[in-house]
């Protein structure tokens, strides 16, 4: 899968809703319900963080939710991307990007969201071949400003931002014309899961699918 292929896929991903959640799993029960009520709520594409020891299992469980469209976020590694694949992760996202990630994921066949913070990173992710990227972390890296300012000169490339969004802010980046949806936490909050409250999270879910995109 050539880098504007991956781009292809990762942009239809990401128009699919405009916010994808950023699931951090420790508890593999919650996996299936967590899944079904996000995608209850209106938001399909999940992304499963590699940060816990059940995250691939989080994804195979997902993976057979029906209308879900579950990836494996925080890929650092070949090992990462192979392993994500083989659990059914549909694409992968990074926190930066370097070429032995980008490579394994094209060779795996894995649409990668490859993640930037300078305008040199998005720069060279463009000359690759990828017009659509992560930007994290958002906040810390200059928010909703600092992305409209990039859009200028570089209006090739479109952006899923993540990293400190809430609802509060999510519609400062939904408005720009080089963001195609914003990945976030909020929707899927602590509280809710340790007392399986998924009609709270279906809930949360809805309103986020209902933020207006530019």
């Amino acid at each position: 899968m050539t880098p504007t292929q991956q781009s292809l896929h990762a942009a239809e991903i990401c128009r699919l809703a405009p916010v994808v959640p950023v699931l951090v799993i420790d508890d593999l029960a919650l996996a299936a319900p967590l899944a079904r009520a996000l995608v209850a709520g209106g938001l399909p594409a999940l992304e499963v963080t590699l940060r816990t020891t059940c995250a691939l299992d989080a994804i195979r469980a997902m993976a057979e939710v029906e209308g879900g469209i579950v990836g494996a976020g925080t890929l650092l590694t070949p090992a990462d991307v192979k392993a994500a694949k083989a659990a059914g992760a549909r694409f992968g996202v990074s926190p930066g990007a370097t070429d032995r990630i980008i490579g394994a994921c094209e060779d795996e066949g894995l649409p990668l969201l490859p993640g930037a913070a300078t305008a040199s990173e998005i720069m060279a992710l463009l000359e690759k071949g990828y017009t659509v990227q992560k930007f994290f972390p958002a906040e810390q890296a200059g928010g909703a400003a600092y992305l409209k300012s990039i859009g200028a000169p570089i209006p090739q490339v479109r952006f899923c931002p993540t990293g400190g969004i809430s609802l509060k802010i999510a519609p400062d980046y939904l408005a720009l014309k080089n963001i195609l949806c914003v990945g976030g936490s909020w929707v899927a909050p602590k509280e809710a899961l340790a007392t399986g409250d998924w009609a709270a999270v279906t809930r949360l879910a809805a309103e986020a699918a209902g933020l207006k995109r530019a």
